[in-house]
């Protein structure tokens, strides 16, 4: 009986394995960072529609959300390519004693071309929303 020679059996091995590997990791650091920027996006919704809601007129909650949304994204490095802060304060217009909220939608565009993993966009868009209420007896 001969026996087979197994010569260039770990080359071939290694040939379809390592690329079966590098896309599983790919995939995985796929996961993580869309589930870290959709985290992130709600934390700086939350954090924007809560300065939103204690600001004293339109113009102020506005501009105060959008510093707030900016900032924590900044803080929490998801490097978006675009921040887009969508405020609604439409309900600053209620007379003092009607109920109102705040609504803030933060989106975000974020890289993904650096994975190099097929079936995977070169940036994908999140967008988070979130609201706060307004002090129903102050004085708007």
């Amino acid at each position: 009986m001969r026996r087979r020679d197994e010569r260039g059996s770990a080359a071939i091995e290694a040939a379809i394995g390592v690329p079966a590997f590098a896309l599983f990791v790919g995939l995985i650091i796929f996961g993580g960072r869309t589930a870290n920027a959709h985290e992130a996006l709600q934390s700086a919704a939350a954090d924007a529609a809560r300065s939103a809601s204690i600001a004293r007129d339109a113009h102020t909650a506005q501009t105060d959300a959008r510093a707030a949304a900016t900032a924590s994204v900044t803080n929490q490095h998801i490097h978006c390519t675009q921040v887009d802060v969508t405020v609604d304060t439409s309900d600053f217009n209620k007379a003092p004693g009607i109920p109102g909220a705040v609504a803030v939608t933060v989106s975000c565009r974020l890289n993904l071309s650096d994975l190099a993993v097929p079936g995977v966009p070169g940036s994908k868009i999140f967008t988070s929303r979130m609201s706060s209420p307004i002090d129903t007896w102050r004085e708007r």
